[in-house]
Formats: C-alpha cells, sequence, structure tokens
C-alpha cells in the first residue's frame, strides 16, 4: 500500500531548513536503497513529482527537495538569498543524504540526479553513503560544448542576462527566458563560472581551495543523456565522469525515435509524456 508523499523538513549543518517530499514505501520490498532525487537547477521538486510517485509504486522509498534558494526553500524575498552552488554540493546534498538514511534506516541510497544534481557529490563529505549514482542529463555543461541554439543563447545567458538581472534586480532572471526559477544571483553567477571553464564545479574547489572527494567516490556512475540534448552532449557528459578516475561509470544514450518521441532534450525524460523512458531509467538502479 502506498500513501501521499510527506512533507518534511531536511536540516542543514549551517541551520538552514530544506523543503522535501517523501514517498515512503509501506510494502515488504526487495528494494535495499532509497532513492534520493536531486534536482536541476532552478527546478522545483514537484516537478519530479509523477516520477517519483511511480517509483514508489513499484516498491521503492523516494525523497526529493528543493536546493536552498530555490521554491519552497526560499525563505524571503529572492534578492536577499545568498544561496550559492557550492553550498547546494557541500550542504544541501549532504544533509538530504543523512536525512533520508534517517528516515529508512538504510545503509545507503541511490543518488538520482539531474543535471546538476547529479554533478555535485564530489564535494560532499558523505559520499561514501551514495551506493550509485544515476546521472541524468549530468554534465560539465561546458559552453565550447553545446550545440544547437544552447551554444548561442548560453553566453547571453551567462554574460548580459545574469548581470544585468542581478545588478538591477538583485538575482539571475531565468523564468522569462524558459529555464526554471529564477535563481539566487550567486547560483547565477557560479553557474556562469562553471559552465565557462571545463570541469564545473572544480572550478570552485581550485579557486575556493574546497574538499575535493571525487578521486574517493568509486561507487557505480550511469550517465543518461539524449542526442538531442544541448546541454548534457557526449563531450560534457564524458568530461563529467572523467572526474571520477576511480569509479566504474557508464553511458546511456537515448535516442528520440527509439521511444517514439520528437525530442527528449535535457527537460523531458522525467514528463509523463515520456513514460516509456522511465523503466529504462529504473532499470539501471540496481545493475
Amino acid at each position: 500500500m502506498n500513501t501521499q508523499p510527506l512533507s518534511i523538513q531536511i536540516q542543514c549543518v549551517d541551520g538552514y531548513k530544506l523543503s522535501a517530499k517523501l514517498y515512503q514505501n509501506q510494502i515488504s520490498s526487495d528494494k535495499p536503497f532509497p532513492i534520493l532525487i536531486c534536482p536541476a537547477t532552478g527546478i522545483v521538486k514537484e516537478f519530479y513529482h509523477s516520477y517519483a510517485e511511480w517509483l514508489n509504486k513499484l516498491g521503492h522509498t523516494v525523497m526529493c527537495f528543493d536546493f536552498r534558494g530555490i521554491g519552497a526553500s526560499l525563505y524571503g524575498p529572492l534578492h536577499q538569498s545568498e544561496a550559492d552552488i557550492v553550498d547546494w554540493g557541500q550542504l544541501d546534498i549532504t544533509a538530504a543524504i543523512d536525512c533520508l538514511l534517517e528516515q529508512t534506516q538504510a545503509e545507503k541510497i541511490i543518488l538520482l540526479g539531474h543535471s546538476a544534481g547529479g554533478q555535485l557529490l564530489g564535494i560532499s563529505p558523505n559520499y561514501n553513503k551514495v551506493a550509485k549514482i544515476i546521472a541524468v542529463a549530468g554534465s560539465t555543461g561546458h559552453v565550447r560544448g553545446l550545440k544547437g541554439k544552447t551554444k548561442f543563447l548560453a553566453p547571453i545567458m551567462f554574460h548580459v542576462i545574469f548581470p544585468i538581472s542581478s545588478k538591477l534586480k538583485g538575482f539571475g532572471a531565468t523564468k522569462m527566458i524558459g529555464m526554471g526559477e529564477n535563481l539566487p544571483k550567486n547560483v547565477a553567477k557560479q553557474w556562469a563560472q562553471f559552465c565557462g571553464t571545463q570541469g564545473y564545479v572544480m572550478h570552485a574547489v581550485k579557486k575556493q581551495q574546497l574538499p575535493d572527494y571525487h578521486s574517493k567516490i568509486t561507487c557505480p556512475i550511469t550517465a543518461i543523456w539524449a542526442s538531442d540534448d544541448e546541454i548534457a552532449t557526449q563531450a560534457n557528459v564524458q568530461a563529467l565522469l572523467n572526474l571520477y578516475p576511480n569509479a566504474e561509470t557508464n553511458i546511456i544514450e537515448l535516442q528520440p525515435k527509439q521511444f517514439q518521441h520528437k525530442s527528449i532534450g535535457h527537460m523531458q525524460m522525467f514528463r509523463k509524456s515520456h513514460r516509456n523512458i522511465w523503466d529504462l531509467i529504473e532499470q539501471q538502479l540496481y545493475i
């Protein structure tokens, strides 16, 4: 028997509270590890509700949350938020892992990360509590590896829209260009920096001398990307996996025609319209 998701708060080590939904499995299950869905940049947890609910009905315990400064994890005006992407990796993902383990009493979790959500474990101090990483549309996002219209629009977003909106409004304006929720100014700034140099979060690791756990991560990593994704291109996906020299990695390329879709891109794998892809993602959880 499956119940409605439970609304919970995740307490981070710095005192910040994150809004989360827990889809607790209520039946006997052979699924040893709960699943933590980590969202893409500027995407709220509700976007993943249908997929999380579907996984839950298959016997998985699932939790999804909003990163600080996003959705229900934003407190007060957006222009006052000091959240950044490093916080998401060091503090938010870390706290979410511990919270899910506490809720389930499991030994480890499976991290199902969408885009940025699958790119930050290398700066999380409890990386060793992750049994496997599934990086859906996860990549370095390096501007030189982009393709299609995104290759031309990304520099405009990073170097024109973000600086101007951050100065005038105090946040990175992304809603008007269909790129999710508006972003805390520091998130917008780091996003531009991380995608401007190869290695994504490694930019902050080097500049801020952050603890770096990439080489210590040995759990399996599966990257799932679509051939028509203009951000997580083959080059950028491989570049992300190259950051984990001691992990067993696997890449799965999805082609829209393979699933009778006109497009899959960067965002559509979690939409109900593309649920015929969901089985493939679920099958990778325990392989």
